[in-house]
């Protein structure tokens, strides 16, 4: 590609996703997982690793994305290295995609993998999540606050404030659960009811076992290029409208309401730069490390109003046949989640548009396929968000 060609304003699309081995993979190292993944997206795309001149990762290495690169053979002249928790992929996307819309990369791979299960099971780290007590968290550390516990805060000021209940809160697993039953790379497909997610061991008053994410292995790459490389390209291409990102707070007393999370923002300002409504999306892929993080996120993308999220999720409106498919693959809460999931949503948000989400497809009330998509990834303890909207043609 000649930089004469190259236009200020190029459409972007996503032309390559892939899944690297998931759910319990206790041999491979995450740099394998990379590997893997980015090889599948390569060959999903159709295009060669001469076109990939940008790449985009976090969580590995001590000179992240630079490791990653020449693990992977890559010297590109565009990285991102973003580091803003679960939301992570959905931010480096747009950036990406304004990078790529600018001229200054025209194919950038995003890539991720994690051993976080098999690490814990070997022994080679602990399961408790530390942030260190320096800095803003030196004022709360002393009090024992946890990552779950400060989800479970939140989710408490919500049911008081709105009067969500637990069985509301629980049906958001049971419907991803439902979700997960028909993928054959999800961890865990048998079905659960409400009353089993809330039988469950208590981690955090009100959260459940059920009501939080699963730990698992496993990786994931999406390649997006410019426009003038989608003629070559295996896929149909899947094309990125508009997106937004948006960060909150880090303590907790910095918060202003425990109601609202910072996809109030991401979300807007995602949807008006796509010139679309929340009303037209088709499928929503929404990052759920916790329940009540699916739920606050559909409010604040406006698919229902605030306060109103417990009575949207409970009419089965999440499932893949339901009024707004939801976590189609089974999300974090059954599928797979490996650290920071952000890069699965965009994933199974792709191949949901392409129509090759094999039984998790999703079509219309007409039979046809999905035509808009968002992914919207949540860091941290609601300290961040990143928002994309997808379309076909």
């Amino acid at each position: 590609m000649s930089a004469d060609s190259r236009s200020p304003s190029r459409k972007v699309a996503v032309v390559g996703v892939a899944l690297s081995d998931c759910g319990r993979v206790d041999e491979a190292t995450p740099y394998a997982l990379h590997a893997q993944a980015a090889r599948r997206a390569l060959a999903d795309s159709g295009l060669g690793r001469e076109a990939v001149d940008g790449l985009a990762s976090a969580g590995l290495g001590t000179l992240a994305p630079v490791e990653v690169a020449e693990y992977l053979g890559l010297r590109p002249r565009w990285v991102d290295s973003t580091s803003v928790g679960g939301s992570t992929w959905e931010v480096m996307a747009a950036h990406a995609a304004d990078a790529i819309a600018a001229g200054r990369a025209n194919a950038v791979l995003l890539v991720y993998g994690s051993t976080a299960r098999a690490d814990i099971k070997a022994g080679r780290r602990t399961s408790n999540l530390s942030f260190g007590a320096r800095g803003p968290a030196q004022f709360e550390v002393p009090y024992g606050h946890s990552l779950i516990a400060k989800y479970a805060m939140a989710a408490r000021r919500h049911m008081h404030e709105y009067g969500t209940t637990p069985e509301q809160l629980a049906s958001v697993a049971v419907q991803a659960r439902a979700n997960a039953a028909a993928n054959p790379d999800a961890m865990y497909r048998d079905p659960i009811t409400v009353d089993e997610v809330l039988a469950g061991p208590v981690i955090a008053d009100p959260f459940t076992k059920l009501h939080c994410c699963i730990r698992s292995d496993g990786g994931c790459a999406v390649l997006l290029a410019a426009e003038e490389y989608v003629a070559d390209c295996a896929s149909e291409p899947v094309w990125v409208l508009g997106a937004g990102e948006h960060v909150s707070h880090t303590a907790m007393s910095e918060w202003d309401d425990f109601t609202v999370s910072p996809a109030a923002v991401s979300g807007r300002l995602a949807f008006e730069r796509a010139g679309v409504r929340p009303q037209d999306v088709d499928v929503a892929q929404i990052y759920d490390a916790f329940t009540y993080m699916t739920l606050v996120t559909l409010e604040d993308l406006g698919f229902c109003g605030k306060g109103e999220g417990g009575a949207f999720v409970e009419e089965g409106r999440l499932l893949r046949t339901g009024e707004l498919p939801t976590n189609t693959d089974g999300g974090g809460l059954s599928a797979q989640h490996p650290g920071m999931r952000g890069l699965f949503l965009l994933v199974e948000a792709a191949r949901q548009l392409r129509g090759q989400a094999g039984a998790c497809q999703v079509r219309r009330p007409d039979g046809t396929l999905p035509e808009l998509a968002v992914a919207s990834g949540t860091g941290g303890w609601f300290c961040s968000s990143g928002t994309v909207v997808l379309g076909r043609g």
